[in-house]
């Protein structure tokens, strides 16, 4: 059994990645802690109680900061995820589910101290719990299993950006945060948009998935109504690409997934903030910001059919 802690922003791709992780028999959901970005941290908090609450979840859930670590704050995704960020179905404004009196980084510090070697870190949003981790407590990236992210473009498969031409949401959202990250001494593979745009979930898959799974598929397909709409109107899909489960079925199935290792840094300021740059040489430069930095993973393709089959069957086998 796999134990993760899910950093989160739910969201409509969020919640399907929560669902996953959930009716998957590998994965042990132990903590979901909360982030902003798809919402306001406030909104994303009720969220993830109401999606514990909603499908009796054992994780518990732990509320993250609300600003980015150069307190440049964005808005938040309403047009994509909608005003509550639950593609706006009707849920309460309140959920009555016990929250962690630990903020989110002390939370992830904790756990991982506690279960030393067996936490895997699934980020999908900002990663800024993440980073306020590792530099409040440097130890714990010698007691984590792995880091697994949701973020980044390296221009694979022709995917570069998503909110700026050269800028992934998650990153541009905390960019600072996303350079600590992945230049700290842990294991990183990040999972961009290299493949998660080359995975499509069209209507008429979600439409199998709502008749196939009584536990979760009419949910599923609720939130993403308000999500395909924006899909269809942005970018002209049926359907819409599958960002945050790429993070979950790496875990489940990393051999679908192809890989590479390299240095990366990311740009925190100026037109290309947010921008991922992969280092593939060994060659040491004269002037090389990259040349310390730890080599880490990045998803560069993706069976996109095995995918679907995938999550269609741990989906709908509950």
């Amino acid at each position: 059994m796999k134990k993760i802690i899910f950093d989160t922003d739910p969201g409509i791709d969020d919640a399907m990645a929560l669902l996953l992780a959930h009716a998957s028999q590998e994965i042990e959901v132990i903590g979901i802690t909360t982030t902003f970005g798809n919402a306001s941290i406030e909104n994303t908090t009720r969220n993830a109680l109401f999606l514990k609450q909603r499908f009796g979840m054992r994780a518990e859930v732990a509320k993250g900061v609300d600003t980015p670590l150069d307190h440049v704050k964005t808005e938040p995704a309403t047009l994509v995820h909608g005003e509550n960020g639950l593609g706006d179905i009707v849920i309460p404004d309140h959920v009555n589910a016990e929250l962690s009196p630990l903020v989110a980084h002390d939370y992830i510090i904790e756990k991982i101290k506690e279960q030393p070697g067996e936490i895997t870190l699934v980020a999908v949003g900002r990663l800024t719990n993440l980073a306020l981790a590792i530099q409040k407590d440097p130890e714990i990236g010698k007691l984590v299993k792995e880091v697994i992210i949701m973020g980044g473009a390296f221009g694979h498969n022709g995917h570069t950006g998503n909110l700026t031409p050269f800028a992934e949401a998650n990153v541009y959202g905390d960019p600072l945060a996303a350079d600590i990250v992945i230049n700290a001494d842990w294991p990183v593979t990040i999972v961009g948009l290299d493949v998660t745009q080359q995975t499509l979930m069209s209507n008429a898959y979600l439409e199998k998935v709502r008749s196939h799974s009584t536990k979760y598929g009419e949910f599923i397909y609720d939130i993403t109504r308000f999500y395909a709409q924006f899909y269809s109107d942005d970018l002209g899909l049926d359907g819409f690409y599958v960002h945050d489960s790429s993070a979950i079925m790496y875990l489940v199935a990393p051999e679908i997934f192809t890989t590479k290792q390299g240095q990366i840094r990311v740009i925190t300021e100026g037109p290309a903030k947010g921008h991922t740059l992969y280092k593939s040489s060994d060659r040491v430069f004269p002037i090389d910001e990259w040349a310390t930095s730890p080599k880490q993973t990045i998803a560069i393709n993706v069976e996109s059919q095995t995918f679907n089959q995938r999550y269609f069957d741990i989906i709908c086998g509950n």
